[in-house]
């Protein structure tokens, strides 16, 4: 049996122009979605992948979000025929930038890959794994961002590879070239960063990774939600339990709609009937396209989906890759004590022979 390539709906060996843009996406934002934009323009490429990273080597896994979560909202984020949403290195078991390339060269041996970049990115690239070797690999575009432009192509990597440096109006010949070869992009500043709505989130005394406060998991909202998707013949309707694996909700709903027009006729009916029931003004994203919609009760998210779109997405299996990933190994020193016996436990077995027996007390004469 052939073994399913990373990267959803390509066939192996296709010829297109393929923008990578890979990172935690923790959160993803409207900045990874100019980028994208930006590259299918100035570029032009065929797609743009989003590469979610799992963990990224050089943030601490605590300060993370689950990887279902940051892949959902992503979906959520790029919204665009062009531009798709994944987290590949599951499938290829790679880690590091230059290694998750490799492999996918290997992999679509003949597609003309790109990868793109921030330029916020150009101070620590150095810290990347084989940054060089990334040069030499595949091209690099680097599109301006705000606080960060032409000045940080003083920065080292790009200034060890200057002669390899294309002017902006050769862009679109950056993926037919012959690596080294990278191009600054100065286009118009997207201001959203991850770091900025990260800071936003309210964050509770002790805690590492904030939790924004939501509605109690109540079970009345949960049964109202259940049963307005059963009323309006949602079908497929599963429930996760997401209590103490994700930050933005304790319970997901996923459920499908036959029809564009279901599938908004599903969200706002759930919508409406929430308020009613006094939740409050119930967010609602997606009805413009209608494929895919967000209702967000707080403490249950619901998306409704056509089937063919849930199926592409698949949601609820990366739920279940997260809890398949292993965790990572316990630091040296930091090894469990043995427990305590208890008082009720056995006792150790006393030495072979026993103790000694008392004597007799002599009789008196």
């Amino acid at each position: 049996m052939t073994p399913r390539l990373p990267l959803d709906g390509l066939a192996r060996d296709t010829t297109r122009r393929i923008g990578l843009l890979g990172g935690s996406f923790n959160p993803a934002h409207a900045g990874h979605r100019h980028i994208s934009l930006e590259a299918l323009k100035r570029l032009g490429l065929d797609e743009v992948r989003w590469l979610v990273s799992p963990q990224n080597p050089l943030k601490a896994a605590a300060d993370i979000a689950p990887l279902a979560e940051r892949v959902a909202r992503a979906a959520m984020v790029a919204r665009h025929p062009r531009i798709h949403v994944g987290s590949p290195e599951l499938a290829t078991g790679t880690r590091f930038t230059i290694d998750t390339v490799t492999r996918l060269q290997d992999l679509y041996p003949r597609a003309r890959f790109v990868w793109l970049m921030g330029a916020d990115i150009l101070p620590e690239l150095v810290r990347w794994r084989d940054w060089r070797g990334l040069f030499r690999r595949v091209p690099l575009a680097i599109f301006a961002r705000p606080g960060f432009g032409a000045r940080d192509l003083a920065q080292p990597a790009p200034r060890a590879f200057a002669a390899a440096r294309i002017e902006p109006e050769r862009a679109k010949t950056l993926a037919t070239c012959e690596p080294p070869a990278w191009c600054f992009i100065p286009s118009r500043l997207e201001a959203s960063s991850a770091t900025a709505i990260r800071a936003r989130r309210p964050r509770p005394k002790g805690k590492t990774i904030a939790r924004t406060p939501i509605a109690a998991p109540d079970a009345s909202l949960l049964a109202l939600v259940r049963h307005s998707l059963d009323e309006d013949k949602a079908e497929q309707v599963a429930v996760l339990d997401l209590k103490g694996k994700s930050s933005f909700a304790d319970f997901m709903v996923v459920a499908s709609g036959r029809s564009t027009r279901q599938v908004v006729a599903i969200a706002e009916k759930l919508a409406d009937r929430l308020k009613q029931a006094g939740h409050g003004p119930i967010p609602v994203e997606g009805k413009e396209t209608g494929d895919w919609v967000l209702v967000d009760a707080g403490a249950v998210v619901v998306h409704v989906f056509r089937p063919e779109v849930r199926e592409h997405y698949a949601i609820e299996k990366m739920w279940s890759f997260e809890a398949e990933m292993p965790r990572p190994p316990r630091p040296k020193g930091d090894e469990p004590r043995p427990p305590r016996p208890r008082g009720d436990e056995p006792r150790p077995p006393r030495p072979k022979g026993g103790p000694p027996k008392p004597r007799r007390p002599r009789k008196p004469a």
